[in-house]
């Protein structure tokens, strides 16, 4: 059971870090197609090894130019995916990001009918086999099924509480419970605004400082 100094640090946790990636981007997340698919994109472009601001910058270009759907996103030109990508600094990976961004839209659009709801039905409130599904896109592992899990959990609630691994990986060091049940009680209803805080922590030794 989580103690009241836990509550004291995940609240300023939270205070401190608590920014979700999808707000960082510009994505309003509803539990409808096209947010859920620009979740989707800003999950595949934190799956390669560059820092997340550079992939939410990223993001940010693709949904500036107008690539928010699986539509506008298959139909694209890849050079011009290429450029958004680039205007983020997006560039060690860019074209083969590009590459994959375009199968992406059109696999949501042959697979799930335009809508990762779909994708949500056909899980059936399982969330490993939701991981799964999610990583049969090309350029999403592990790390990027996480991301979006992570996140989508705040409108999908038969997901969380999800606290994945880089999340959990921080907790010691905060003196936090690393179990996802008792993280959550300590989330104030919100589970993606805090494992989103761990995240960030378990990558800025700033944040952890001034927890200290």
């Amino acid at each position: 059971m989580a103690t009241e100094k836990q509550q004291q640090i995940a609240s300023a946790l939270v205070e401190r870090a608590g920014r979700t990636y999808a707000d960082e981007a510009g994505i309003t997340l509803k539990d409808t197609p096209a947010p859920l698919f620009q979740l989707l994109v800003l999950s595949l472009l934190l799956s390669t090894r560059i820092s997340a601001d550079i992939a939410v910058a990223a993001a940010r270009e693709l949904f500036s130019a107008g690539y928010r759907t699986p539509e506008k996103m298959a139909a694209a030109e890849w050079q011009s995916l290429v450029d958004a990508l680039g205007r983020g600094h997006y560039v060690r990976y860019d074209e083969s990001t590009a590459t994959r961004l375009g199968e992406a839209g059109r696999k949501v659009l042959d697979d799930h009918h335009g809508d990762l709801r779909a994708l949500a039905d056909t899980a059936d409130g399982d969330v490993g086999r939701a991981a799964a599904l999610l990583q049969e896109f090309t350029g999403i592992g592990p790390v990027g099924a996480d991301v979006f899990l992570r996140e989508v959990q705040s409108v999908w609630e038969w997901v969380a509480p999800y606290f994945d691994k880089r999340a959990l990986a921080v907790t010691a060091d905060l003196g936090l419970p690393d179990d996802s049940a008792d993280l959550a009680r300590l989330a104030d209803g919100r589970p993606a605004v805090l494992a989103a805080a761990l995240v960030r922590a378990s990558l800025d030794d700033d944040v952890r400082r001034d927890l200290g």
